[in-house]
């Protein structure tokens, strides 16, 4: 019987030291992995964006050199640079658990899934929609556009009733002072 005791003990420090050991390579991949950063730039260097290991923009720098550029044009600019910062973070786990807990982990696996769902690749350049045109705002009275020329097809419904004008009451002395409890000018 003491050599099933001794047995089951080195069997269950085993599984605590695997444990352990486990844990560690975890505890350092996950350290590994906080401190990462993605950095990316515009082709014409003007802009350039920083996302953290969590998809998280943490540094965005706009060059003077933007200045002549259409805003519509930046901020498209700035939002494809953060999709694909963000979209280089399922490499940047699978490298760091190839070096700390291995390939073969089901759970490093689950997590490299994860993030490949929730940062999918960047679409192309050439997909991307143009940005509308500036809108010039008008400001001052606003002209009224002439209404549309009524169309040769569809002509008005004859003997249509007429709406009926509403009766009008007459107003009293005492219509001036119950508006609003009296007269404003006692």
């Amino acid at each position: 019987m003491p050599d099933n005791v001794d047995a089951s003990e080195r069997m269950v420090d085993n599984w605590t030291k695997q444990i352990q050991e486990t844990a560690a390579r975890y505890q350092a991949m996950a350290a590994r992995v906080q401190g990462q950063t993605v950095t990316e730039r515009s082709k014409d260097n003007t802009i350039e964006v920083t996302v953290d290991s969590k998809g998280l923009l943490k540094n965005l720098v706009i060059s003077e050199a933007v200045s002549g550029k259409r805003m519509a044009e930046v901020s498209a600019q700035v939002m494809r640079l953060v999709q694909l910062a963000q979209s280089r973070i399922p490499e940047l786990l699978q490298q760091a658990m190839a070096e700390t807990v291995g390939t073969t982990d089901e759970t490093a696996n689950r997590v490299i899934t994860e993030a490949q769902s929730t940062f999918p690749e960047a679409p192309p350049e050439e997909d991307l929609a143009q940005p509308e045109p500036e809108r010039h705002h008008r400001f001052g009275p606003e002209e009224e556009e002439p209404p549309p020329p009524p169309s040769s097809q569809t002509s008005p419904p004859q003997n249509q009733p007429q709406p009926k004008p509403i009766p009008r009451r007459r107003r009293s002395q005492d219509d001036d002072d119950d508006d609003f409890g009296g007269s404003i000018l006692s």
